[in-house]
């Protein structure tokens, strides 16, 4: 390590830096391994490199960085003088960009831990909304059934008055047909058309119902997720939730052909 001069050593973590394989940890892991890595890993012109490139849009919102980093890194505003390009602290400037960018993840990510507790409630309420239609139509079927099988009851009650039956069940049929103030065949037809919509409206509550809890579901295994990686990226679009669990449910599938 002593024999190679520090041009070279400096040279060799910005070919890192440039290559995506020296981040700003293993820069600091470094600049704790001796007093000559420490004195090499914190010249500013490794973190105005490592700024640019961990941050690109810093040399807009800074405006004194130049574009051309291969060489060591100046500032370029006519307002600022050389004295005070002298006193800029890269290493510093890093930090700060670092713990904005750390924080703004931080709250991206409990925007989308909100959001997807809202999306869990909302489903738990359209559950619970379908249960509550469900019973209600089966209830309703019930009770047409129970009709039904009454008026069934009264066509029977109405041929067995026409055959000779002792006087108390010819008198008790009787008040049965008279109770009925529809014709027993309309009742009927009514009564069977109102029981097959029951059970169409019952069909279709239940495939609702299966649907919203396989994406309760889902809901829930996206917060599970999101919750164990807290400082992914959110913020923007190329990498949203839905789309990192169907990537990993891709690579899940071609891994098991």
């Amino acid at each position: 390590m002593s024999v190679l001069p520090d041009e070279l050593w400096t040279r060799i973590m910005e070919l890192g830096i440039q290559t995506k394989t020296l981040d700003h940890k293993n820069l600091c892991c470094l600049s704790i391994a001796c007093r000559r890595l420490h004195r090499l890993a914190a010249d500013d012109s490794l973190w105005s490199r490592l700024l640019l490139s961990d941050f690109p849009s810093s040399a807009r919102d800074l405006n004194f960085l130049k574009n051309n980093y291969n060489s060591t890194s100046t500032i370029r505003d006519n307002n600022f003088t050389s004295s005070s390009a002298a006193n800029v602290n890269f290493k510093s400037l890093y930090r700060i960009r670092y713990e904005k960018d750390r924080e703004q993840k931080r709250l991206a990510h409990r925007r989308v831990v909100l959001r997807i507790e809202s999306e869990i409630a909302e489903r738990l309420r359209k559950i619970q909304e379908i249960e509550l239609q469900t019973s209600v139509e089966k209830e309703k079927m019930n009770t047409s059934v129970a009709e039904l099988l009454n008026i069934h009851k009264v066509r029977q009650a109405s041929v067995a008055l026409n055959v000779w039956q002792p006087e108390i069940i010819r008198g008790r049929q009787r008040q049965m047909i008279q109770q009925s103030n529809v014709p027993v065949d309309f009742r009927i037809s009514a009564l069977e058309m109102e029981i097959s919509l029951c059970k169409q409206q019952i069909a279709g509550f239940d495939k609702a119902l299966r649907v919203e809890k396989r994406r309760l579901d889902e809901a829930k295994e996206q917060l599970a997720s999101v919750k164990y990686h807290p400082l992914q990226d959110f913020s923007s679009t190329s990498c949203q939730p839905n789309e990192c669990r169907n990537r990993s449910k891709k690579l899940k599938h071609t891994s098991t052909m």
